[in-house]
């Protein structure tokens, strides 16, 4: 179920860099507090940075807190497809590899591995400033009977 190379979602999500993550309906993706870097068909990348609230108590970014930030990019990579339907998560594997500090300046990069007609699967990483692998997940996201608004909008 291909879509074209660019929808409406997309370049609402372009004009709207800066404020994008901020303007969403999940509360989780507010919380975090990302700022895309980068929006493309199959292809979402966000920079965060750790911050206190993220940390274990080892003042380093939490499993769950890195899971999260992968799960969100994810589903909103699949939601940028354009699809009429929402897809939603039905796993999400995790690898955490590397401790992130206070104060670290994060990438997460998401991608389409494989869109099937009801299911996609994608992978996640999420690296420092450094380059330095942090966590990677992979994903399968099904698709639903829940209807999508066709404007773009995220408020």
């Amino acid at each position: 179920m291909q879509q074209a190379v660019t929808n409406s979602r997309i370049e609402h999500f372009r004009e709207h860099m800066e404020e994008a993550f901020k303007r969403v309906p999940s509360g989780a993706t507010r919380w975090m507090g990302g700022t895309l870097i980068e929006v493309s068909r199959g292809r979402l990348v966000a920079g965060f940075v750790v911050r206190e609230d993220m940390t274990n108590p080892m003042k380093t970014l939490h499993g769950g807190a890195a899971a999260m930030i992968m799960d969100d990019m994810l589903g909103i990579m699949v939601y940028l497809l354009g699809n009429r339907y929402a897809h939603t998560s039905v796993n999400l594997n995790c690898d955490f590899l590397s401790p992130a500090r206070i104060g670290t300046q994060l990438v997460a990069t998401a991608k389409v591995v494989r869109e099937g007609r009801n299911i996609v699967h994608g992978e996640c990483e999420i690296r420092d400033s450094e380059g330095k692998l942090i966590a990677k997940s992979a994903s399968n996201l099904v698709l639903t009977a829940f209807p999508l608004e066709e404007s773009g909008g995220s408020e």
